[in-house]
């Protein structure tokens, strides 16, 4: 095989030597210490976001590492460190055919469930810079956190060019890196338990580390010119080599890098996936992983769930984001809805704009779910009596409330249908795209909108109504 250099990054809030045991055990398996290099970057300051880390990381590339320029190498990632390669992939196309390999060890892919904790004073008590000699002296890296928070604007941004945008990032040939992802599936004990939560390595959620993502955008505006459900689903091409999850079990995300002779054959599948030069390799290497991690798949099978992350993004027929909105999946079974069972529990409203949500599900639990009945519960609120939203399938059209509230069943097994689209995945996310009509209309549907109409100057106005929000009024029913 055709050696290359290889470079460790680490994640979030850590320094470079955390990559040591790694660093270690490469050198014992053949490598040049000096072909090595462990990255070290910083976090916790809050002027710095991952794309000025992806730059640092190409200064300190050219100029620490002693590789010549355009010298190709290997990456070995933990954590935020994908998204800081990444990044560093997408500003320039030649970057693509220089790195080989990519090995993402519980990479943050798609963020992290802890990030928005991280961004208050407690996560700046734990997490942040706790050096008081420096200027940084307990800030937490707002603006990486905020990356990194579940349904981040960044990570959609960043999927939209190197996982959608058309262009090949991580293709089916050497011309690209090759991708492996391994996650451990034992979560925190002791204290740190605190923050474990199902579906979950301790820190990252199973189903937001591979770069297995499919977006669908679902336009259910409504237009005269297109009255049926033709033409309303459209799925972004799929340009990247399927690159699954490869469960292990034995370490967390912590233990991943500290004790990777705790994963088992963890090691192994990382030497050999730095020799991977071939599509026939690659495929060998993905049997061979399935073979040897078959207990711990079985384990998330049976025992810890089939997770699959949807990160939705809600937005009027203008684009203009949708902030208060909330979504049920139901399925219509004998003229009656029945909500699919946990859906909308797991579900966390971006914080820097909340039209931007993640919802986390066990698909074993959602099950048994008929795509042909299957129907989305809409409930949005433009907070003004005088706007309301609506859209395709929905029985309400048009009709609002005294706060703005629209409420209604969209029918989009036939989008999908039309589409030939399946909405279900296993250790995958999945981008969904709603388009909603934003409409100016009064409480009476027989009435002319509030918001704008054409007066009689020689008549006198009409009254206007008096509303009345009962929960104001004492004793209101």
């Amino acid at each position: 095989m055709a050696r290359h250099p290889v470079v460790l990054v680490h994640g979030y809030s850590d320094r470079g030597e955390s990559f040591k045991p790694w660093r270690d055990l490469l050198v014992a398996r053949g490598w040049a210490p000096d072909e090595v290099r462990v990255c070290s970057y910083k976090t916790l300051t809050n002027e710095v976001t991952v794309k000025d880390l992806a730059e640092g990381f190409d200064r300190a590339l050219r100029t620490q590492t002693g590789l010549g320029a355009g010298q190709p190498f290997d990456a070995v990632v933990h954590s935020t460190g994908m998204l800081v390669v990444r990044a560093w992939l997408t500003q320039y196309a030649g970057r693509r055919s220089r790195l080989k390999r990519l090995v993402g060890l519980a990479p943050a892919t798609w963020g992290s469930p802890l990030a928005h904790k991280g961004r208050s004073w407690l996560g700046a008590i734990f997490k942040g810079n706790r050096d008081a000699t420096d200027p940084d002296f307990m800030e937490a890296g707002d603006l990486v956190l905020d990356a990194l928070e579940l349904g981040s604007r960044f990570t959609w941004d960043l999927a939209h060019v190197d996982l959608l945008g058309g262009d090949v990032y991580y293709g089916p040939d050497a011309s690209t890196p090759w991708v492996f992802v391994l996650c451990g599936i034992e979560t925190y004990g002791g204290l740190r338990a605190i923050v474990n939560e199902p579906g979950m390595d301790g820190t990252v959620r199973w189903a937001g580390c591979a770069l297995n993502t499919r977006k669908i955008a679902l336009d259910l505006t409504r237009d005269p010119a297109r009255p049926g459900a033709e033409g309303r689903a459209a799925i972004a091409p799929w340009t990247h080599l399927d690159s699954p999850l490869v469960p292990i079990a034995g370490v967390t995300h912590g233990t991943i890098l500290s004790d990777p002779a705790a994963g088992g054959a963890l090691v192994d599948l990382v030497v050999r996936a730095l020799g991977v030069e071939t599509r026939a390799e690659f495929d060998a290497w993905q049997a061979d992983a399935a073979q040897r991690t078959a207990p711990a798949r079985a384990r998330l099978r049976d025992e810890l769930g089939e997770w699959q992350q949807f990160v939705v993004r809600a937005v009027d027929e203008r684009g203009d984001p949708i902030p208060d909105y909330h979504l049920q999946l139901v399925t219509k079974e004998d003229n009656a809805f029945r909500e699919a069972e946990r859906f909308g529990i797991a579900v966390h409203p971006y914080s820097t704009d909340p039209s931007f949500r993640c919802f986390h599900l066990d698909l074993r639990k959602l099950a048994p779910v008929d795509q042909g009945a299957l129907r989305v519960r809409v409930m949005a609120s433009s907070g003004s009596h005088l706007v309301t939203y609506t859209g395709f399938g929905s029985e309400k059209a048009g009709v609002a409330t005294a706060d703005g509230k629209w409420d209604a069943v969209l029918d989009i097994s036939k989008v999908l249908a039309a589409g030939k689209l399946k909405l279900f995945f296993p250790f995958t996310t999945t981008l969904l795209e709603l388009k909603l009509n934003r409409e100016p209309t009064p409480l009476d549907p027989a009435a002319p909108p509030d918001v704008c109409s054409f007066i009689d100057p020689a008549r006198p106005a009409p009254p206007r109504p008096v509303r009345v929000d009962p929960d104001r009024v004492e004793g209101g029913g």
